[in-house]
């Protein structure tokens, strides 16, 4: 199957409540596939945890119930985070196919890699696993999906070689991360001859919602597009680069997204250097959170993390507060100030985020004044 170089991140999906994210909206979602299939774009990722455990099910509504098997490439990802002994792994994987209605994947990964999942992955069997559904030709090919050092990655592809490619955070912000370390991991995938899924190219959308100055700087570099063609060109330029994830959560955001990238232009010398004027401009302001809610499963007082970093990130871009949004986001949710200073969060975010003392920052603008 001939598949462009954009893959439709079921993410984050238009909802029908901005504050429940299992209130998908399946009308637009329906909407969004179609203009997707439309103009030749078949790749859709999907997980087990993504929307409250909906995401796999809206795929089975708005794709796999509308569409032909043959037409398109569903993508799904284990919950290694959940998996406490080797029997949970066929168990976690036979709902996935009946969640998305379908009878095999045609990528499969280990989900969230990092260090403590990686040692408990070892001890449970499962990169054996995803050997053997292979092998059963119940997946047609495998890998991970991966939020670590680059010392560590090269560790797993050098004990399991068998592994088929290597999904990993890649966006111009984070290339040069020393937390996220995405050109370093980059390298290491293309040392051992891995193609590279990349994710997370706009950052959880801070990259499309960029501070002022930020735009400013692209209005005057003369750049024509929107600031997430950018950001997804970047990671869809790099050579060893077979896909680009977006999480769309609109149908204009499928719509832009497309439409650059149906004829697809890799970024020129100008842009590069563009791109690096607007990543000093965002490291000065921004918190690195994508919203990917990780932190939310762990945390013992039930503060709506990754809310209030994007109303910090707000605040940073425009100094202004916005207590409107605060009051929703805290509703029903603990408070930055009731944080315990546990670290569970810390230990499970893939942007490995200093929380805690991002969270008395916040506590600083919206709580203590």
């Amino acid at each position: 199957m001939n598949s462009k170089k954009l893959g439709f991140g079921m993410m984050r999906l238009p909802l029908t409540n901005p504050d429940d994210v299992k209130s998908i909206d399946y009308e637009q979602l329906c909407q969004m596939v179609d203009h997707f299939m439309n103009q030749g774009f078949v790749y859709f990722d999907t997980a087990y945890p993504y929307h409250g455990e909906q995401s796999e099910g809206a795929a089975k509504r708005c794709l796999v119930d509308r569409y032909p098997r043959e037409q398109y490439i569903l993508v799904d990802k284990m919950p290694i985070l959940r998996v406490k002994a080797a029997e949970e792994y066929p168990r976690y994987f036979e709902e996935q196919l009946r969640r998305c209605g379908v009878e095999y994947f045609d990528y499969y990964l280990l989900h969230n890699m990092g260090k403590e999942r990686y040692a408990n992955t070892l001890n449970y069997g499962g990169f054996e696993f995803l050997i053997r559904l292979k092998e059963q030709k119940l997946v047609k090919n495998i890998g991970f999906s991966y939020h670590d050092d680059a010392e560590l990655l090269d560790e797993i592809l050098t004990k399991y070689p068998e592994m088929d490619f290597v999904q990993l955070q890649i966006n111009y912000l984070d290339w040069n991360s020393a937390a996220i370390q995405s050109g370093a991991c980059y390298e290491v995938a293309c040392r051992h001859g891995k193609p590279i899924i990349a994710m997370e190219p706009v950052k959880g959308g801070s990259l499309a919602n960029l501070p002022a100055e930020a735009i400013n700087e692209m209005r005057k570099s003369g750049a024509k597009g929107s600031p997430a063609s950018y950001a997804i060109r970047y990671a869809a330029s790099l050579d060893n680069c077979m896909m680009v994830l977006s999480g769309m959560s609109t149908l204009e955001q499928v719509l832009d997204n497309t439409s650059y990238m149906k004829d697809f232009h890799p970024l020129n010398k100008e842009e590069h250097e563009m791109l690096q004027r607007i990543t000093d401009i965002v490291n000065r302001n921004m918190t690195p959170c994508t919203n990917c809610r990780y932190c939310m499963e762990e945390c013992p007082k039930n503060i709506n993390i990754p809310a209030y970093f994007g109303l910090y990130n707000m605040y940073a871009a425009t100094g202004k507060k916005t207590n409107m949004y605060y009051e929703r986001y805290s509703m029903n949710h603990g408070k930055a100030l009731d944080c315990v200073k546990c670290g569970k969060c810390e230990r499970i975010c893939p942007q490995h985020i200093e929380i805690r003392g991002e969270l008395e920052k916040f506590a600083d603008i919206y709580e203590r004044n």
